[in-house]
C-alpha cells in the first residue's frame, strides 16, 4: 500500500472541507428560512399593527444614541481635524492634491482699488501690460516707480499700482486742493470728488500735511503734455417743445467740460466762470427740487416717465418746483457751485432704467 503525497492528502481535506460546509450552510439555511417565513407570515397577518410602536421606538433610539454619544463624535471629529491640519494634512488638499500641487493662484477683484497697492512683476510683465491690466497709464505707474528700470523688468521686483491715471501726492504743509491742481494741470472738483481722498474739513476741503491724495488725470509738473481739447457745451433757446419725452438729450448748459464720466463719478461737470442758465435735457416731470445732504447742493431731478431721468447738480437758483411739468429745453435753474464743489460748474447725470450712463455719449 501506498503512502499518499502531501498533494493527495490536501485534495481529500479540501473535499471533505467542502462537504462539511455544505452540510452545515443548508441547515442553517432551512432554520432562517424557517424563521423568515414565521415572522413575515405573522406581519402579513397584522400588517400595519406594529408601525407605529415601531417608528416611536427607533425615534427614541436614535434621540438617545445622539444625546449620548453625539458630543464625543462632534469632538473626537473637530480633534481629528485640527491634528490634520496642524500636521498639514486635509486643510491644504483639494480633490487629493496639496497645496504644493495645486499651486496659489491670486483672484484679482474687480472692485476699484481705494488706495496705492504692491504687485510682483512675474514672467512676461510689462509697462504697457500693467498699464491695461489695472486700468492707469504708464507714465503714471512710471511717476510713482521712479526707482524701477523698466527696460530690465526682473519678475519678483514689487511695484506700485496707483488706483487711478493721474497722481499720488504726499500733502505738504500750505497746500490746497487749488494750488494741488493748479501744480499737476488737474481739475479740483476732480480731486474732491475722487471717494478714497478725505479733507479734515469736507466744507472748506481743508487737508493735513503728510496724507496721501489721488489726483486724478494729473500730470507731473516736468513731464510735457498735450493739453485736453474743450468741448464747448452746445447753448439752446428754451422752447416749449413737446410736452412727453422724446428719448433724446440735448445740452443742458453752455461751458467746458472739465470732467468726464468715470466710476467714482457718473456724470459729466460742465464749467463756466459766468454761470448761465440750466435747461431741461428732455420733457418730463421735476421729481427732486432742493437741497441734498450728500453733496450735491441745490440740485433737480427730472423723470422722464421712459425709465430714464436727469440730474442737474451745484445750482445757485431752482426754478422749478416738485410736479411741475417741463419741456425740453426750459430753463429750471441757474449753474453755481452749491454742496461738494469747488468752483460754478453743472454736475449732470443721465440714469438709465439699471444704472448711470455716460452723458456724453447720450448727447445731441
Amino acid at each position: 500500500m501506498t503512502t499518499p503525497t502531501e498533494k493527495q492528502e490536501f485534495i481529500e481535506f479540501c473535499r471533505q472541507l467542502t462537504a462539511y460546509v455544505s452540510k452545515h450552510l443548508e441547515r442553517v439555511f432551512f432554520r432562517f428560512e424557517s424563521g423568515k417565513d414565521f415572522v413575515v407570515g405573522g406581519l402579513y397577518r397584522k400588517r400595519g399593527k406594529y408601525a407605529q410602536p415601531f417608528l416611536h421606538a427607533a425615534m427614541m433610539a436614535i434621540i438617545f444614541f445622539g444625546v449620548a454619544f453625539g458630543p464625543s463624535l462632534v469632538r473626537n471629529t473637530l480633534n481629528e481635524s485640527e491634528k490634520q491640519i496642524v500636521d498639514g494634512v486635509g486643510g491644504g488638499e483639494v480633490l487629493g492634491l496639496s497645496l504644493g500641487e495645486v499651486g496659489l493662484v491670486t483672484l484679482e477683484s474687480d472692485k476699484p482699488p481705494s488706495s496705492v497697492q504692491d504687485y510682483m512683476i512675474r514672467d512676461g510683465d510689462t509697462l504697457s501690460g500693467l498699464s491695461v491690466k489695472f486700468g492707469s497709464s504708464a507714465d503714471t505707474i512710471k511717476w510713482l516707480n521712479e526707482s524701477v528700470d523698466w527696460k530690465k523688468l526682473k519678475p519678483g521686483t514689487v511695484v506700485k499700482i496707483p488706483p487711478v491715471t493721474g497722481v499720488v501726492y504726499k500733502v505738504k504743509p500750505g497746500d490746497t486742493i487749488y494750488s494741488i491742481a493748479k501744480k499737476f494741470e488737474a481739475n479740483a472738483q476732480a480731486i474732491v470728488d475722487f471717494p478714497f481722498n478725505t479733507f479734515s474739513n469736507d466744507e472748506t476741503f481743508a487737508l493735513v500735511a503728510g496724507q496721501t491724495l489721488v489726483i486724478p488725470d494729473g500730470v507731473m509738473p516736468d513731464t510735457p503734455s498735450v493739453a485736453p481739447s474743450a468741448r464747448l457745451a452746445n447753448v439752446l433757446t428754451p422752447n416749449a417743445g413737446v410736452v412727453s419725452a422724446t428719448g433724446s438729450f440735448v445740452w443742458p448748459a453752455a461751458g467746458r467740460i472739465t470732467q468726464k464720466y468715470s466710476w467714482y463719478h457718473p456724470a459729466i461737470d460742465i464749467a463756466s466762470s459766468e454761470g448761465g442758465p440750466i435747461l431741461a435735457a428732455d420733457s418730463g416731470t421735476v421729481v427732486t427740487s432742493g437741497w441734498s445732504t450728500v453733496g450735491y447742493g441745490n440740485h433737480i431731478v427730472i423723470d422722464h416717465g421712459n425709465g430714464w431721468k436727469t440730474l442737474y447738480a451745484h445750482l445757485s437758483v431752482l426754478s422749478v418746483s416738485v410736479g411741475q411739468g417741463v419741456s425740453r429745453g426750459n430753463t429750471i435753474g441757474q449753474m453755481g457751485s452749491t454742496g461738494r464743489s469747488t468752483g460754478t460748474h453743472l454736475h449732470f447725470e443721465i440714469i438709465g432704467p439699471s444704472a448711470k450712463v455716460d452723458p456724453l455719449a447720450n448727447l445731441k
